[in-house]
């Protein structure tokens, strides 16, 4: 049997709170915010590099000041923030990720059960 300390919320816990990150998006420069929405996809630095046009050194120096910038200490608690950011660093009006944005006619399939 689980103890209640097994069970605990993991972020109370350890103080952490992947949300946070989310409060200083306003910091990040154009750029910024279009690696780390890419970041937030799982891909590596040779493919956001290519998706972006840039060189694989110009990600590492944006995902170093993404990281710093809003208080992470690794590349995937920025994708995590970037994960629960999406809503804010998307503007792709048929992202379906926000099935309040579908254009008419097209349909969200969930992956749920």
């Amino acid at each position: 049997m689980a103890s209640k300390s097994d069970t605990a919320c993991a972020y109370w816990r350890t103080g952490s709170n992947p949300e946070r990150g989310t409060w200083r998006l306003d910091a990040l420069t154009v750029r910024e915010r279009q690696v780390l929405l890419l970041l937030g996809t799982g891909v590596g630095n040779r493919e956001l590099a290519r998706e972006l046009g840039i060189a694989e050194r110009t990600v590492k120096a944006h995902v170093a000041n993404i990281v710093d910038k809003i208080g992470q200490q690794t590349r995937t608690q920025a994708a995590i923030v970037a994960a629960l950011a999406h809503d804010v660093l998307c503007s792709e009006s048929a992202c379906t990720r926000h099935p309040e944005r579908v254009p008419a006619g097209r349909q969200v399939v969930s992956s749920g059960t």
